[in-house]
C-alpha cells in the first residue's frame, strides 16, 4: 500500500500542468523547494512591490522596474528581527513565510517575515520580455544588490524595523544566494541558513548523475541501477548499430526525431538521465524505492527502462514524444514571458555557473551520451555565437574568482545538504563548516521540527534555532 501510494505520488508530481515532456521535468529540478506541510493559514500574506534599478552598475542607467515581494507581520512586534526567505528561479508564494522551522523561529522572536522574488522569475519582470538584448540584466550579482536595496528600503520604512538584525534564508540557487550575500553585503546581515548551496561554479559538472547513481543504489538496490544502466547501455548499442528506428519506436518518439543525429541523439539520453534526477532531487520517503519497483517489474532491462519512461511521458499528454534538439531549442528561442523558466535559468548557466550534468564519467548509470557539447552548443544556438567554449568557461572562472568558489570567506552562513541530493557536489561539505543529513534530498529540511524527522534532521534544526538565537541578540 504504502508504495503503491509513493507511485502515485510521483505521477501526481509530474502531472501538475501538461506541458512539454522538457519543460515538465525542467519545473521539477528547478521548483520553489517543498513547501512547508503545516500551515498557517489565518495568516494575511501582503503582495507588494518595491522600485529596483534595471542596472545597479552603470549610473547612467536610470530605468527602473517593479520587483514583488510578499510580507507576512503576524507574529511581528516592533524592534522584532527581519526574516527573509529568499527566491530563486522559480515563482514565490505565499506558503513559504506561513509555516515550517523559519516560521516557528519567526515566532519565537517576533520577527517580521518576508520573501522576495529573484529579477525575471514569476511576476518580477525588470523587461517586457527576454530578449537577448533584454535577459542580459539577469545576473546574480544584480539580484544580490536588488536585495540589498530591499533591506535598506524595508528597514528604512517599515515600522520599528530601523535596528533590527536580519537573517535571510534560501534553498538550492537562492541558498547560494544567501552565502553570497554574507560575502558582498556582510554589514546588512546578522546571518543566513544556506540549505542546499552550490557554491563551486563548473562548467562540466559530471559529478551530479554520479551521486543521482549512487543515490538510486542507496535507496532502491543495486539491482535497479545495474538494470536503469543495462537498459540505457543497450538504447545506445542500437543506435549505434543502425538500430535507432527501433529505439526511436519503443519510446514512441515523433517523427521529426533524427536517428542518425548527435544533436538529437544527446537531448534524448540528456532527458532520460534528467527524469530520473528529478526522482532523485525530490526524493521523499518511498520515492526513489517506487520508481526502481516499477523499472524491476519489466520482463528485462531494456523493457523496464522503456516502460517506466513512457509512463512519464504520456503525462505531458502528446500523441507522440517530442524529444528533439530542434523542440527544446523552439522553447527556448521564445522571448515570451510564459511561465516557463528554461531560457531565464539556462542564460545564467551559460553565462555565470555551468553547471551542465553531462554523461563524462563512466562512474553513472545513464550512458555517455549527453556531452558537455550538448549544452555549450546549445548555449550559442539560443543566446548568440559570442558564447563559444572558451566564453563560458570565462565566465564561469569568473564567478568563481568574484565569490570565491569552495572559499566564500564568510561568517555567521549555516549550511546544509541531504545526502541523497546530487547538488552537494558543489557545495561546501566538510564537516567542520557545513551539516550533511542521511537519507535526504534536496532542500528537504524547511519543515518544522517533527517526530517523524530523522536524529541527524532534527539535530540539524535545533542547531540552527541555536544559532539564530545567538545572531539576533
Amino acid at each position: 500500500m504504502k508504495l503503491w501510494l509513493a507511485i502515485t505520488l510521483v505521477a501526481l508530481a509530474l502531472v501538475e500542468t501538461k506541458g512539454s515532456i522538457f519543460e515538465n521535468t525542467f519545473k521539477r529540478l528547478h521548483e520553489e523547494p517543498p513547501l512547508p506541510s503545516n500551515q498557517n493559514r489565518a495568516d494575511v500574506v501582503q503582495t507588494l512591490w518595491i522600485e529596483q534599478k534595471l542596472d545597479h552598475f552603470d549610473e547612467d542607467e536610470k530605468r527602473t522596474w517593479q520587483m514583488r515581494y510578499m510580507l507576512n507581520d503576524a507574529l511581528y512586534q516592533s524592534g522584532g528581527p527581519l526574516f527573509i526567505y529568499l527566491g530563486g528561479e522559480w515563482e514565490i508564494s505565499a506558503g513559504r513565510i506561513t509555516g515550517g522551522h523559519i516560521y516557528d523561529m519567526a515566532k519565537e522572536h517576533n520577527a517580521l517575515l518576508a520573501y522576495t522574488e529573484h529579477r525575471y522569475y514569476g511576476e518580477s519582470k525588470p523587461l517586457p520580455d527576454l530578449s537577448n538584448e533584454n535577459i542580459q540584466y539577469l545576473n546574480v550579482r544584480q539580484a544580490l544588490e536588488d536585495l540589498a536595496v530591499f533591506i535598506r528600503t524595508l528597514k528604512a520604512t517599515h515600522e520599528g524595523l530601523s535596528e533590527s538584525k536580519v537573517i535571510i534564508v534560501g534553498g538550492s540557487y537562492s541558498a547560494t544566494m544567501v552565502t553570497w550575500f554574507k560575502k558582498v553585503h556582510p554589514d546588512l546581515v546578522a546571518g543566513g541558513w544556506a540549505s542546499s548551496a552550490p557554491l563551486f561554479a563548473k562548467v562540466n559538472f559530471v559529478e551530479y548523475k554520479e551521486i543521482t547513481g549512487q543515490s538510486i543504489a542507496l535507496m532502491g538496490g543495486s539491482a535497479c541501477y545495474n538494470r536503469i544502466e543495462s537498459g540505457i547501455a543497450e538504447m545506445e548499442t542500437m543506435f549505434a548499430t543502425k538500430r535507432g528506428a527501433e529505439v526511436k519506436a519503443l519510446l514512441k518518439l515523433c517523427e521529426r526525431f533524427d536517428v542518425y543525429s548527435d544533436l538529437d541523439v544527446w537531448t534524448l539520453f540528456s532527458e532520460i538521465s534528467d527524469l530520473f534526477a528529478g526522482v532523485v532531487q525530490t526524493h521523499n520517503a518511498g520515492q526513489i524505492e517506487a520508481v526502481c519497483q516499477k523499472i524491476m517489474s519489466g520482463s528485462n532491462d531494456l523493457i523496464g527502462v522503456a516502460s517506466y519512461l513512457l509512463d512519464v511521458f504520456s503525462e505531458s499528454g502528446g500523441k507522440c514524444n517530442e524529444l528533439s534538439y530542434d523542440a527544446i531549442l523552439s522553447q527556448l528561442l521564445d522571448t515570451s514571458y510564459t511561465g516557463n523558466i528554461m531560457r531565464q535559468w539556462i542564460f545564467q548557466t551559460c553565462n555565470e555557473y555551468g553547471w551542465y550534468q553531462t554523461s563524462d564519467s563512466k562512474a553513472q548509470p545513464f550512458g555517455t551520451k549527453f556531452p558537455v557539447a550538448l549544452y555549450t552548443t546549445m548555449c550559442g544556438d539560443i543566446y548568440g555565437s559570442q558564447y563559444s567554449n572558451e566564453f563560458i568557461d570565462s565566465r564561469v572562472a569568473a564567478t568563481n574568482d568574484y565569490f570565491g568558489g569552495w572559499t566564500p570567506g564568510v561568517e555567521n552562513v549555516y549550511l546544509t545538504h541531504g545526502h541523497l541530493d546530487p547538488w552537494r557536489a558543489m557545495g561546501i561539505q566538510d564537516e567542520a563548516q557545513a551539516t550533511v543529513i542521511p537519507e535526504y534530498a534536496h532542500c528537504k529540511d524547511f519543515n518544522s521540527i517533527s517526530d517523524t524527522d530523522t536524529a541527524e534532521m532534527r539535530a540539524s534544526k535545533e542547531r540552527i534555532a541555536e544559532l539564530v538565537r545567538e545572531w539576533i541578540k
